[in-house]
C-alpha cells in the first residue's frame, strides 16, 4: 500500500466512526501529515457540528499550539475522504479554511456530488496555489457513503431490504400469527442495523400483527425514525410502534394530521407507484437512507419497483413444510456470512447502466 492509500485509509477508518450520527451530510475522515508524522486527525461531528477537517485542524491545535501547528500547516498534506465544502451549510466552507491556513497539498478520495461542491471545493484549493490529488481509494470513499451518493444522485433515500426465511423458502405461517425464523444474535444485529439507519420501514399487517417495537432495545444506538404504511389507519393508538420512544411517520389515504411524536401523510393516488412515491417523500424529508423490515408483501412491492439497493437475507437452518413464501428477490448472492447458525446472504442491486 502506497503512502496515500495508507493515510486514505486512516481517513476512511475515522469516517466510519461518524455512522449513525452525521445524516443528512456525508461520513468523512480527514488527516494531517507533517514530515512523515500525523500532527491531527478528525471525523465529521454528529449533523449540525464540525466537519471532518475542521476536526483535525482542531486536534492539530489541541496537540501542538495554534502558533506551532499553523506554521506546520504549511509544509503539510491534508488527507481527507471527500472533497472539502465550497458553501456555506450549517458551517462554513471547509475548502475556503484550507486555504486561509496555506496548506502545502491536500489529497482527496472523491469528489463531492452535491451541486453547491462538485469540483468547486477542489478549484478553490487550487486557486489559493495549493497541490491537489484526487481519486485516492475513490472506490471505497465513495462506497462508504453510499446512502448520501444514493440520495444526492437519484433524489430517494438509500434502500436496505430485511428479512429471514426458512431453509425451505418460507416467510411466515400461513395464518395471521407470529413466529421467529432467526435467531437471537441475528435479531440483535438487526438493531445494530437500526442505529446505523435513519429510518425503518414496515406496512400495516407487520404493525398489527407483530406488534413492534422498532427500537434499537439490542443495542446502543439511536432510534431511527419508524414509517408505517397504513392506507385506511387501521393500526390502533396503543400499539408499540406509536410509543415516544422515537418519531413514527404514518402515510396514507385519507389524513393529514401531527399528534405529539406521530405524522400523518396522507397520498393522493396512494396505490400509484406508491414505492416511488414514499422514498420522494422521504427525500424531501431529508432521510438518507431506509430500512424496510415489512412483510413479505411491502418487500416485494419494492423488489417489483426496483426501489432497492441493498438486501440483507437471514436463511435458518429451520424448515417450515408450509406457509407464506419469502420474497422473490431475482439476484445473485454477493456474500455469506454465519450469524449462529443462520446464514447472511447479502445482495447489491446491480445499476443499469
Amino acid at each position: 500500500m502506497v503512502p496515500d492509500e495508507r493515510y486514505m485509509q486512516r481517513c476512511l477508518d475515522l469516517a466510519i466512526l461518524g455512522a449513525g450520527t452525521v445524516s443528512p451530510n456525508p461520513m468523512v475522515g480527514a488527516v494531517i501529515l507533517h514530515e512523515g508524522f500525523i500532527i491531527g486527525e478528525g471525523y465529521t461531528s454528529p449533523y449540525g457540528g464540525s466537519h471532518a477537517e475542521v476536526n483535525a485542524v482542531q486536534d492539530a491545535y489541541s496537540r501542538w499550539g495554534e502558533a506551532e501547528a499553523k506554521q506546520r500547516f504549511r509544509t503539510a498534506t491534508m488527507y481527507v475522504s471527500l472533497e472539502p465544502c465550497a458553501h456555506y451549510g450549517k458551517t462554513p466552507p471547509c475548502a475556503d479554511m484550507l486555504a486561509e491556513l496555506q496548506f502545502e497539498c491536500v489529497v482527496i478520495g472523491c469528489l463531492d456530488p452535491f451541486a453547491k461542491v462538485n469540483g468547486q471545493g477542489l478549484e478553490r484549493l487550487k486557486q489559493a496555489g495549493i497541490t491537489t490529488r484526487v481519486g485516492v481509494l475513490e472506490e471505497q470513499c465513495r462506497a462508504i457513503n453510499k446512502r448520501f451518493f444514493t440520495r444526492t444522485l437519484q433524489q430517494r433515500p438509500y434502500v436496505i431490504l430485511k428479512w429471514a426465511q426458512t431453509a425451505d423458502g418460507f416467510f411466515s405461517p400461513e395464518e395471521a400469527a407470529q413466529r421467529w425464523i432467526s435467531n437471537r444474535a441475528s435479531k440483535q444485529l438487526v438493531h445494530k442495523w437500526r442505529s446505523e439507519e435513519d429510518a425503518i420501514l414496515v406496512g400495516t399487517a407487520t404493525a398489527m400483527i407483530d406488534d413492534p417495537a422498532l427500537t434499537t432495545r439490542l443495542w446502543t444506538g439511536k432510534n431511527p425514525k419508524r414509517i408505517l404504511i397504513d392506507k385506511d389507519l387501521r393500526v390502533p393508538a396503543d400499539a408499540k410502534i406509536f410509543n415516544e420512544e422515537a418519531e413514527t411517520i404514518v402515510f396514507n389515504a385519507h389524513d393529514t394530521d401531527w399528534q405529539k411524536n406521530r405524522k400523518l401523510i396522507a397520498l393522493e393516488n396512494f396505490d400509484l407507484y406508491l414505492p416511488q412515491q414514499l422514498m420522494y417523500q422521504l427525500y424531501l424529508m431529508d432521510v438518507s437512507s431506509v430500512l424496510i423490515e415489512g412483510g413479505a408483501k411491502t418487500l416485494q412491492s419494492f423488489i417489483d419497483a426496483g426501489m432497492w439497493d441493498e438486501a440483507r437475507v437471514f436463511v435458518s437452518p429451520n424448515r417450515q413444510g408450509q406457509g407464506k413464501p419469502a420474497p422473490n428477490l431475482t439476484a445473485a448472492v454477493d456474500a455469506i456470512q454465519k450469524v449462529g447458525d443462520d446464514f447472511l446472504q447479502t445482495y447489491f442491486r446491480k445499476s443499469e447502466a
